[in-house]
């Protein structure tokens, strides 16, 4: 009756084993579907029978990151790590969360060692930029960026960055060209376009330089009549063009508290 029992005991935990290794497509369907999780408690139940598999306990390490779960997602991807030293996505991963944390030199270090495993990965170059911006190294900022955009040219965002990065660079004419590409990708983004009339504005000695940055500050005024840097860089865009009653705008946006105001009214004293 014992070996009963156990040959019993040993076919059922075959038979569970075998269809929780069947059922993890239907977990990463999950996923996809946002249900994080149900995610978590299909994985516990599959990471019992397979301990070592790194894909799963990547896909909870995800999906704990979802919900917040942050500490258990840092330990699952260390888990990772111990399992596979090589696996770029756990270096990303810790990487992506203490970005989030603001940890931006530590990030750096472990999404270096990511690109290094994976220097095809999209996600992983493109937030290796970002960081880069963050801990101030705008060059590299911009060489990682420019990668990404080499991997993803329909990403809006990478060309947003990119022209950060040469905007801090001081190359003012870069910076806006990078601008207009994330315009043209993602028109309706107000941030974007007073980005580029910022960018714009550094370029005054281009025929339409000015025109064109006063439409940009149009869009933004549009939408948000209370942003003051806006209506503080119209007004000297207008008073730029021969407009004085850009002068009337910059004291609003004066009065009103905007400090690059302030500093501009003796453009119009003069």
């Amino acid at each position: 009756m014992k070996r009963l029992l156990r040959t019993f005991t040993i076919v059922l935990l075959i038979s569970i084993a075998s269809s929780c290794s069947s059922s993890i497509q239907s977990i990463e369907q999950l996923f996809i579907a946002q249900k994080y999780e149900t995610v978590i408690s299909e994985l516990n139940q599959y990471l019992f029978f397979h301990v070592a598999d790194v894909k799963a306990l990547h896909l909870r390490a995800r999906s704990y990151e979802e919900i917040g779960e942050l500490e258990k997602s840092k330990k699952d991807y260390e888990k990772i790590i111990m399992l596979d030293d090589q696996y770029a996505q756990a270096y990303a991963g810790l990487g992506k969360l203490l970005f989030e944390q603001k940890k931006y030199e530590k990030a750096e270090l472990l999404l270096l060692r990511a690109a290094t495993l994976d220097s095809e990965d999209f996600n992983i170059i493109y937030l290796l930029g970002r960081t880069m911006i963050m801990t101030k190294k705008f060059r590299k900022a911009e060489e990682f960026l420019r990668l990404a955009a080499d991997l993803n040219p329909d990403h809006a965002k990478v060309y947003f960055y990119t022209g950060i990065a040469l905007a801090y660079q001081g190359d003012a004419l870069g910076s806006a060209a990078l601008f207009n590409s994330y315009v043209n990708r993602e028109p309706d983004n107000m941030v974007g376009r007073y980005n580029r009339g910022f960018a714009l504005m550094n370029v005054n000695f281009l025929p339409g330089a000015l025109e064109w940055a006063l439409e940009d500050f149009d869009a933004v005024l549009q939408q948000n009549p209370n942003h003051l840097e806006a209506l503080a860089r119209k007004g000297l865009c207008m008073a730029s063009l021969g407009n004085m009653e850009g002068c009337q705008l910059i004291q609003t946006a004066a009065n009103k508290g905007s400090d690059y105001a302030k500093s501009q009214l003796e453009f119009c004293n003069s």
